[in-house]
Formats: C-alpha cells, sequence, structure tokens
C-alpha cells in the first residue's frame, strides 16, 4: 500500500492527545450540581445542570473518537489500515486526510 502510515499514526495520536486534554478539561464541568438554594438560585442551578448534560454529553462524544481512533492504529499495527471494513477495498487516502480513524470508503458510507 503506498499510503503514508507514520504520517497517518501521528495525525491519530495527535487528535488523541486533545481528546484526552479535552476530557481532562471538562471533568470540571461534568461534576455533580450541588442543589443548595441558599447559595444558588434556581435559575442558575437550571443552567448549572444544563451545562453539565452538554459537558457530559461532548465527553461521551470524544469517548467514542477515542476508540475510533485506538481501532485505527490497531489496524496500521496489522496491517490493516487504508481498507473498507465492508468492501475491503482501499480507502482513498484523500478520506483518510479528512478523517484518518475512517472505515468505510465513500461507496461504503454513503
Amino acid at each position: 500500500m503506498s499510503l503514508n502510515l507514520g504520517k497517518f499514526r501521528e495525525q491519530l495520536l495527535q487528535k488523541e492527545r486533545e481528546l484526552r486534554s479535552d476530557i481532562k478539561a471538562g471533568e470540571e464541568a461534568c461534576k455533580t450540581v450541588e442543589l443548595d438554594q441558599t447559595r444558588v438560585g434556581r435559575i442558575s442551578r437550571m443552567d448549572a445542570l444544563q451545562s453539565q448534560a452538554m459537558s457530559q454529553a461532548a465527553n461521551h462524544r470524544w469517548e467514542q473518537e477515542l476508540k475510533r481512533i485506538a481501532a485505527a492504529l490497531n489496524r496500521i499495527d496489522e496491517d490493516d489500515y487504508g481498507y473498507c471494513l465492508r468492501c475491503d477495498e482501499l480507502i482513498v487516502s484523500g478520506r483518510l486526510e479528512i478523517d484518518p480513524a475512517a472505515t468505510l470508503c465513500v461507496k461504503c458510507a454513503r
């Protein structure tokens, strides 16, 4: 295969570092919202709960992306990187440039 696996591996590892940093930064926002009415008004609590839910959803998306990255790194190690998981055809490098964790070729992704 003519793909530059080292380049794709580095892109995946860089994205993994960024996601782990985002998750760590978002941990504070996911903590339980204190419901002490003497300290915080009702609207502020509602805002805090909404913010907490949004942070938890973002963390879930980031965790899912980390799984995709780990799977792509595993495919590189197993010499299966760059092949569509559905039809086993080569995924064009342009698609991998956009999303190095892509698992499907353009045709199968439709």
